[in-house]
């Protein structure tokens, strides 16, 4: 992302991940760990709208981890049809707790998804600090039920997850979801509004 993000090689499930942290100037807070678009789709760390939540995270006060699910980039393994991928995400936040920092998660898209689940499967045993999910593909994959301070981001007119998938999918658990007006998928020239939301309602 910048002249200052360390490269990291993270033990997975499938192999070694490849994974790229930027740090605050100050001594982090938190770790935020996020995930990524779909892998088959084009889907990787480098993803726009998953840096610009990694700046947001910055500005927080927050060490942020982008990392490749495995088969892409420099991650080993293969598409593991959304279960590979999640069990990724669990061994990254497993790697990231020995920090002794708190630990949130954030994904975009099929990212989002992931960071549900991850969270779900930790839900018990593991403290995640807050939840973050951009355009969380509602209408793809069996989203969980989330924590109810979980912030929900989601463009008005995303013709990949349709805003009503989501605010269905939030509607059953009485979860608020900020809508952008007149924003896609992809948050093509919103990034600098999507980044202020992020920020805004995180200190909510």
């Amino acid at each position: 992302m910048n002249r200052q993000t360390r490269s990291l090689r993270i033990a997975g499930p499938a192999g070694v991940i490849e994974a790229e942290a930027d740090d605050p100037a100050e001594p982090p807070k938190g770790i935020a760990v996020l995930c990524h678009p779909h892998p088959q789709h084009g889907g990787t760390m480098a993803n726009k709208v998953v840096q610009t939540l990694a700046r947001a995270f910055v500005q927080l006060g927050y060490c942020a981890l982008r990392f490749n699910f495995r088969g892409v980039g420099e991650s080993q393994g293969r598409w593991g049809e959304g279960v590979g991928e999640v069990d990724d995400a669990l061994a990254v936040v497993e790697q990231q707790r020995e920090a002794g920092l708190p630990v949130a998660l954030g994904g975009f898209s099929f990212g989002g998804y992931v960071a549900a689940s991850a969270a779900a499967a930790l839900r018990g045993r593991v403290a995640i600090e807050r939840l973050l999910l951009v355009a969380p593909a509602t209408s793809r994959f069996n989203m969980p039920a989330v924590p109810a301070d979980t912030i929900v981001i989601h463009g008005e007119t995303d013709d990949v997850v349709p805003l009503a998938s989501t605010l269905a999918w939030a509607r059953a658990q009485t979860l608020p979801v900020i809508v952008l007006p007149g924003v896609g998928h992809f948050f093509h020239g919103q990034l600098t509004l999507l980044k202020s939301q992020v920020m805004q309602a995180w200190h909510r």
